[in-house]
């Protein structure tokens, strides 16, 4: 190991490992990360996020509209100017890549046993209840009734698992998820409905707590119409043990329910710039209010966190604690990422508007989740400092709540009276996708995105994920980091880049020392490849300061002389090899397609390439050291720009996720041209 290297190493830990006494607050003026801290309440977060909870949040849906609308009163007590965006929503209209899903509401649903008395059925035990858990009705369940025999039929996804079974006209038990089955089972060998222990998000907890219901789905845009009930492990194993011996279970389900034209209502609301040059420039605080009920952390806690940090925010500035933020700060609070796609594409001059986005999804639970808190950056097709903004924060509040938990004694211990006292331990991660962070960040927009996140959650899904495992102080400190992060981001001039370059260059050289950790792994041609990213990568990042306020010559002067460092400790690459034959393409996007191929509820690449074609696409299924087919589609995606060769794009996903072969980057890009979402550049 070079001499330079064991000094930035040396360095970068130092930096990081500043004891909570010495460290001073980054990046803010002390006085008002002490405002912050000293009005953000867990508590009153809390409290928003029970009311949410009480309600069946299902999109363009009545209790979502409810919910919705105590958002707006909320908003305009703490004195936030607010409004409902109204998008339709009626299955035939669409929002870029997002074809709008209509409506779900129910009525009623319920499935009961019966038992056999006197030569009649007659209802014994209730399985299911709408009223008492709407989880127990899978989303898209559509009207019907039905007294018949339960058939056990495995997964249900495949023929075979019908083979010597008559379901015609029966109840199947299956353990996939409805909207898997629905076609086979229902459309094809003719059930009469669907009994689903669909097993979802399995993490290292799965079917340790056999009493989970989890959250089912039917497929939105299916033409095979039907309902379908959620059970938990427990109850079904108990059905399979009696069924298995010969056993006939009779069951009689009602459902009302169904589908109709309705709208995306989107409560929005400003803290308007008071510069009057960039107050037309916004930061976007996001989350997604969508979820069956009980749904706490699973985002009542991501929409009642950014609620938190609007109230706290506007009170501290009315009360002249601290000054009104230079940019706008916009809190949007949409269905899950067809929301956010919905509002994106019709209101463009809000997306032309957007410097950042903080987007959170999952942020309160407690020590029985099992979770880890996350601050995950940004892809790596779009370097940004945006990230190491939050990465700052994050880890005060991590130095700063361990000296707390460790003493007893901090300067900003960050805990609410009602919460724990645990340390937060954020975990600092690379990009992953999954919530509405990645349309912000798909190239259409191009907008950094901090995404703050609990992974794993044993309870995520389920009738267990309820206000009682969501932990106040979580709430806190996660609403700190976003609201902190924010106002930085909203404030943030020239005169203050040299201060967030100390701050990049610290990330980088942690950065430096994991690809340097991953190159000793590659044959040389991909580490010199690893190499060459790496270095674009960092000179990106921080030139995208730039994106914000013109950098100081002081402050280039600086990054150029830290990236000759750079060079120096990775070595020399090397140029990259002179594409030849498809990697000479180069590809850009359609603007007139603005979306992620993968939307809610509706595949926008599916649907137009086709399903079957697009599962044999071996991009999709490639699996990388770091990713697999999804992550290195997306990537793709991002980085055909117009100006990169197929090449180039395959050399940085390779950087990024770990070697491809080029000829599976051009098949993509080809069936991505064959639907028009890009087009060849001559």
């Amino acid at each position: 190991m070079s001499r330079i290297l064991i000094l930035c190493l040396l360095c970068a830990l130092f930096v990081s490992a500043v004891p909570a006494r010495a460290q001073q607050p980054p990046l803010l003026p002390e006085p008002d990360v002490a405002a912050l801290a000293q009005e953000l309440s867990g508590e009153t977060a809390k409290r928003n996020l029970e009311y949410f909870s009480r309600h069946h949040r299902i999109r363009a849906g009545r209790e979502i509209r409810a919910v919705g609308n105590f958002i707006l009163e909320r908003l305009r007590a703490y004195g936030v100017e607010a409004r409902m965006e109204q998008f339709p929503a009626d299955g035939k209209i669409f929002y870029g890549t997002q074809r709008s899903r209509p409506g779900w509401n129910a009525e009623f649903a319920e499935l009961w046993e019966l038992r056999e008395r006197g030569g009649l059925w007659v209802p014994a035990e209730r399985i299911a209840s709408w009223e008492q858990m709407p989880m127990s009705l899978a989303q898209d369940s559509e009207s019907g009734r039905a007294t018949a025999d339960l058939v056990d039929v495995g997964n249900g996804t495949s023929e075979s698992d019908y083979t010597g079974k008559e379901v015609r006209g029966k109840l199947v038990l299956v353990s996939a998820q409805p909207g898997a089955v629905a076609e086979l089972a229902v459309g094809r060998f003719g059930a009469a409905g669907i009994v689903s222990y669909a097993q979802n998000q399995r993490t290292a907890w799965w079917g340790e707590d056999e009493n989970l219901v989890r959250w089912g789905h039917l497929e939105t845009f299916s033409p095979v119409k039907t309902f379908a009930f959620m059970v938990s492990l427990k109850r079904a194993r108990s059905f399979q043990q009696r069924l298995a011996r010969g056993e006939r279970i009779r069951l009689s389900a009602e459902v009302r329910a169904g589908q109709a034209p309705s709208s995306y209502d989107i409560p929005m609301a400003v803290i308007p710039g008071a510069d009057p040059q960039l107050r037309n420039e916004e930061i976007i605080y996001s989350c997604h209010l969508d979820h069956p009920r009980p749904g706490a952390n699973d985002n009542a806690s991501g929409c009642a966190t950014i609620l938190e940090a609007a109230r706290a925010l506007q009170k501290l500035i009315n009360e002249k604690k601290i000054a009104p933020p230079l940019r706008t700060l916009r809190f949007v609070w949409p269905p899950e990422i067809e929301g956010t796609l919905t509002l994106l594409n019709a209101r463009p001059e809000i997306a032309a508007r957007l410097k950042a986005a903080i987007h959170l999804d999952m942020v309160g639970g407690g020590p029985e989740t099992k979770a880890i808190f996350h601050v995950t950056r940004g892809p790596a097709s779009l370097p940004s400092f945006v990230n190491d903004v939050a990465e700052a924060f994050g880890r005060f509040v991590n130095v700063q709540s361990d000296e707390f938990a460790s003493t007893g004694r901090a300067r900003y211990p960050l805990v609410a009276p009602e919460g724990g006292k645990e340390p937060l331990q954020a975990d600092f991660a690379e990009f992953s996708s999954g919530s509405d962070h990645q349309i912000y960040t798909d190239s259409s927009w191009g907008v950094p995105a901090i995404y703050m996140n609990d992974w794993p959650d044993r309870y995520i899904h389920t009738n267990f994920d309820t206000p009682a495992i969501i932990d106040p102080t979580k709430l806190k400190r996660a609403a700190f980091i976003a609201a902190a992060s924010g106002y930085y981001l909203a404030n943030l001039r020239s005169e203050q880049l040299a201060g967030m370059w100390r701050v990049i260059e610290s990330a980088s050289l942690r950065r430096t020392a994991l690809m340097l950790e991953r190159r000793a792994a590659l044959d040389s041609a991909e580490a010199a490849n690893l190499a060459r990213f790496h270095l674009w990568h960092e000179r990106a990042l921080a030139e995208s300061m730039a994106r914000f306020a013109p950098i100081p010559a002081g402050v280039r002067s600086a990054y150029d002389a830290h990236l000759v460092t750079l060079e120096r400790i990775a070595g020399t690459p090397g140029r990259a090899p002179q594409a030849s034959g498809d990697g000479r393409l180069v590809f850009r996007r359609n603007p007139e397609i603005k979306g992620t191929m993968g939307a809610f509820g509706y595949d926008y690449f599916d649907d137009k390439y086709g399903a079957d074609r697009a599962a044999k696409l071996a991009l999709l299924r490639h699996s990388g050291l770091r990713g697999s087919g999804g992550a290195y589609a997306y990537e793709v995606l991002n980085l055909a720009d117009g100006r990169r060769t197929a090449q180039q794009i395959r050399d940085m996903v390779s950087a990024i996720y770990g070697p491809v072969p080029l000829a599976h980057v051009v098949e993509y890009l080809r069936a991505l041209e064959s639907i028009r979402v890009v087009e060849e550049a001559k």
